[in-house]
């Protein structure tokens, strides 16, 4: 006797469809999986068959064998034990086949017969309305991300004797239906805003400035200056999401199994903030089935790293090719899975090992060579891949003690929005999506000067001892800032304002 049902995997950011096939043959009782199943697919036997018995349904005493098509490709995840367990049922009689051809299946069984929420369903609900497959029934607590997907319905279910009668015609399935736009409403509402923050206007005119151009950000200053608090305030003047960086970024987080129990999109511009003992795998992903790591988490979002000489160095160094492609690629013997990572770094560290160089009250207590040895856990590459250097001073007392002045993260977000949507203009039809992914040749062409801020910045470039990794950084920065301002050229101010955004190349913690 012969079942089929249909089921879909993840391989990457991507989904295939896959068809669960059963034979029950006679012979001695045995339950067999093939198909390059991994551990956890291996474990579906124990729990299928506790799931059929326990829901009431016939379990064959025969020889099952279950094959998972295409057989080439590993199969991982504990997805398929409900596929599996329609297709026994369908190849006993229990279940009528001929609706099955209609339909994919996604969900882990409990002993009971629950049907439990699964990692990847966004993706699959993606790749089917591709394929034009009609109908889609997954666990409960999944059904509102793949509803996001239009143009399929998603049936979301609690236990396998719903599935089966409703293939039975004994019940309807009710189609689950999502509102987007109230997702995107929801995102649009931060617990916090840039006006929270006392003070330093300066640090929020280059978050600004940083949010409008896509620029890579170090924070430099003593514990207590605002550093993280600035960082976490980032997302809520960042543009909003369109939908298809929604999806896009959803798709990651449900792989990784990061969506909160029906919840439909992640419509808000992702904060991730590791700590510094993260290890390599952590940051940009890997494992034996390779899993999306940080910068993949945070595509399209601000990757925030507090205490940035801290992290191992060899962490730090695996962030150069996300930070220069927009995406990590993952090699290991199973696979080789590309996930894409286009975030914002922003980075904040102290000036010194104890964290007081250059603080109004407290004296640093760190000897030159410490300070050098400090800073100079961050190399020249990953320096060379971060757009601007900022000093955050201690707040004053006065700033403390006075009620918030500064403007909202709202009105920041307009002015970002208007920068942003020049950018778009310029770049169009193009694989660059802010200034700050300029090549040399955008750089050469969209960063002309006059001859005023030509001789400003010589005269940087020599009085300050500035790299020349230094000089397209700040003409992508002064392009950025000309935008906010509404201009087609750049003016002498605009790179006078750059080239305050490169403290580290003057060595502002020596000072």
């Amino acid at each position: 006797m012969y079942g089929r049902a249909f089921s879909s995997a993840v391989l990457g950011i991507d989904a295939y469809l896959m068809e669960v096939e059963v034979d029950l043959s006679p012979g001695m009782p045995a339950f067999m999986i093939v198909g390059l199943p991994d551990t956890t697919v291996k474990e579906s036997r124990d729990r299928v068959k506790a799931a059929l018995t326990n829901s009431g349904f016939y379990f064959p005493a025969k020889k099952i064998t279950i094959n998972l098509a295409p057989a080439d490709v590993p199969k991982e995840g504990s997805g398929l034990d409900l596929p599996m367990a329609i297709a026994i049922l369908a190849a006993s009689g229990q279940v009528v086949s001929q609706n099955l051809e209609h339909y994919v299946f996604l969900g882990e069984l409990a002993l009971d017969g629950q049907v439990r929420p699964v990692r990847g369903v966004l993706p699959i609900a993606a790749q089917m309305r591709k394929d034009k497959i009609e109908r889609l029934i997954v666990p409960q607590a999944n059904a509102s991300e793949a509803a996001v997907v239009k143009g399929i319905n998603v049936h979301g279910v609690e236990t396998l004797v719903e599935v089966v009668e409703a293939l039975n015609g004994q019940r309807e399935l009710a189609i689950h239906q999502v509102n987007a736009d109230a997702a995107f409403e929801k995102a649009s509402h931060y617990e916090v805003d840039m006006s929270d923050v006392k003070g330093q206007e300066h640090a929020k005119r280059a978050l600004e400035v940083a949010a409008a151009g896509g620029h890579n950000l170090l924070m430099i200053g003593p514990p207590g200056s605002g550093k993280t608090m600035l960082a976490r305030r980032l997302p809520t003047v960042l543009p909003k999401m369109t939908f298809e960086e929604a999806l896009e970024t959803s798709k990651i987080w449900s792989i990784a199994g990061k969506m909160n129990p029906g919840e439909a999109l992640i419509a808000r511009r992702p904060f991730r903030s590791p700590h510094h003992t993260i290890s390599d795998a952590g940051l940009v992903g890997g494992g034996r089935s390779p899993m999306p790591g940080e910068v993949s988490m945070t595509h399209n979002g601000v990757l925030f790293l507090d205490e940035l000489p801290e992290f191992n160095r060899s962490v730090l160094e695996v962030l150069r090719q996300p930070l220069e492609d927009g995406r990590v690629t993952i090699s290991r013997v199973a696979a080789t899975i590309t996930y894409p990572s286009r975030f914002m770094l922003v980075a904040a560290s102290n000036p010194c090992p104890c964290g007081y160089l250059g603080h109004p009250t407290k004296e640093c207590r760190c000897a030159p060579m410490q300070i050098e040895r400090y800073m100079g856990r961050i190399s020249g590459p990953l320096m060379d891949r971060i757009d601007m250097h900022l000093e955050v001073p201690a707040v004053k007392l006065d700033a403390i003690e006075s009620p918030p002045t500064g403007e909202r993260s709202e009105t920041i977000r307009e002015r970002v929005q208007r920068a942003r949507d020049m950018q778009s203009n310029r770049f169009h039809n193009r694989s660059i999506f802010c200034n700050a992914h300029m090549t040399r040749s955008d750089v050469e062409k969209h960063c002309r000067l006059d001859d005023s801020s030509r001789a400003m910045l010589r005269t940087a470039m020599e009085s300050l001892g500035f790299s020349a990794r230094a000089y397209d950084r700040i003409l992508k920065v002064a392009r950025t800032i000309a935008d906010l301002d509404g201009g087609d050229g750049i003016q002498p101010h605009h790179v006078g304002e750059a080239i305050q955004y490169r403290g580290l190349d003057r060595k502002l913690w020596l000072r």
